[in-house]
């Protein structure tokens, strides 16, 4: 065959592929990956695949290598250039490609790249990146035989398509984005001088070294300038970025951060006006105030897996318009195409609070307040992530517990509800503990450092939590 290329194991992630370039992951990784995923689409009657890459440095060379080994597997590869990964998801779908690859880092450090993939214009995650790490290594790939290449720029599609569902109320709205050096950069710019209202952006310009800050809006340190831009310039909002724009953090006008559940809530009200009874899910990590609130908004609220991929797929079988995880990926399948889009969410936030009297903070102070700890993650090896979180379930089970176990533990008690799951990405164990005021929150913070002391396993630190 003579073609045969091992894949770093630690590059094989569940939802994609990713690793530290020049450690974990290379360019002839980036030509193997190519090369076997145009392979496996062959196989399956496929043909054509969308290629496209964030602003990282080393984005440019991945890039190349992926494109020549999907060539070499004899498909027609489009290149959509440079943007967020939510575009090259947009092309491959209104394009018709059979697949498509995102050569991307996601939020992760400068150092990290990696690969998200489509097939079919649906996720390509667990058992398939597990199959294309070992048709790689075994060298079992079809025939070479040169494909063909075309270039596209579709930017200016898919900002029209973004703004076709912008829907202007009687608000005109100041916003402050911050694109945190993101790959949005262009198509930010783009959106923002076809929308109504005042816009400031930041760290617009694309960098792959993130200067700014770390590209992740989950955590509050990186959206400090958002927030004191926010309250110096007296804006309605601030919308943040992660690296590659499919997740969102959200400011409200007093610099308070909304978190993903909270910004949910906020859709879901709007959506199950149009479609009541509607599914709306979320990730075991989202409080209950939120699965709460679409049942009150006339929804049926669904508790699903952490993970992009999983969640889409759960879309698709249960139809419903919205999913969102904690992560702040937000899915919409009403009037779009079911995957995670953070400039396609602003939008529709920004039609909302458009078309409503009251500031944002009103609305956030409005919702039932509870007692939380951020997600904790703490290492825990791999094999023994899995081993503890079902150690714990027996023993809850046993003990007749109220028990939820969709993705890892979460137990529900009168005081609240805390979380322990294996996470997918990492050697981690994730905790996120929910009372109903701080004294139930420490008692089931206790309950839960005593579950991981009888597995032997160390506690996070919930004093670094805030908590």
């Amino acid at each position: 065959m003579g073609f045969r290329h091992s894949l770093d194991a630690s590059s094989l992630r569940e939802y994609d592929i990713r690793g530290i370039v020049g450690k974990t992951l290379s360019v002839a990784d980036a030509f193997a990956i190519g090369r076997t995923f145009a392979s496996m689409l062959a196989r399956n009657g496929g043909k054509t695949i969308v290629v496209g890459l964030d602003g990282r440095l080393t984005s440019p060379e991945l890039e190349e290598a992926v494109v020549e080994g999907a060539l070499a597997s004899g498909a027609n590869v489009t290149r959509v250039g440079r943007g967020p990964t939510p575009m090259i998801y947009f092309a491959a779908i209104t394009l018709k490609a059979d697949g498509a690859i995102m050569v991307t880092g996601s939020h992760n450090p400068p150092a990290y790249n990696g690969f998200k993939m489509m097939e079919n214009g649906q996720s390509f995650f667990g058992d398939q990146i597990r199959e294309l790490g070992a048709l790689a290594a075994a060298g079992d790939v079809v025939p070479q035989s040169r494909g063909s290449l075309r270039t596209i720029d579709v930017t200016n599609e898919y900002v029209a398509r973004l703004l076709q569902d912008y829907d202007q109320g009687e608000r005109r709205l100041k916003v402050v984005w911050d694109s945190g050096n993101s790959a949005a950069g262009e198509v930010l710019a783009k959106l923002v001088a076809k929308l109504p209202g005042e816009h400031i952006l930041l760290n617009a310009e694309i960098d792959g070294r993130f200067p700014a800050h770390h590209p992740d809006p989950t955590i509050p340190e990186n959206l400090v300038q958002l927030q004191k831009t926010v309250r110096d310039q007296k804006a309605d909002l601030g919308i943040a970025f992660d690296g590659d724009a499919d997740r969102i953090g959200i400011v409200d006008n007093q610099g308070e951060i909304l978190w993903a559940d909270q910004i949910l809530i906020v859709l879901a009200r709007e959506i199950l006006k149009d479609r009541p009874g509607a599914t709306v899910i979320a990730d075991t990590k989202a409080s209950q105030t939120l699965f709460d609130e679409i049942e009150k908004a006339g929804g049926t609220p669904l508790m699903w897996k952490t993970g992009h991929s999983l969640m889409k797929s759960k879309m698709v079988e249960t139809h419903a318009p919205l999913a969102g995880e904690m992560s702040g990926h937000i899915f919409f399948a009403d009037k779009w195409y079911g995957f995670d889009d953070a400039l396609y969410t602003a939008v529709r936030f920004l039609s909302i609070l458009s078309r409503i009297s009251i500031p944002l903070s009103s609305v956030r102070e409005q919702l039932p307040y509870m007692t939380s700890t951020p997600e904790l993650r703490f290492e825990c090896d791999d094999v023994r992530k899995f081993e503890v979180v079902e150690e714990v379930a027996k023993r809850l089970r046993k003990a007749g517990a109220d028990v939820l176990e969709v993705d890892g533990v979460r137990v529900r008690t009168p005081d609240g509800w805390w979380l322990l799951r294996a996470s997918n990405t990492q050697p981690a164990l994730v905790a996120r503990v929910e009372g109903q005021d701080s004294a139930a929150l420490h008692r089931l913070i206790a309950a839960l450092v005593a579950q991981l002391e009888l597995s032997k396993v160390a506690a996070p630190d919930f004093s670094k939590a805030g908590v």
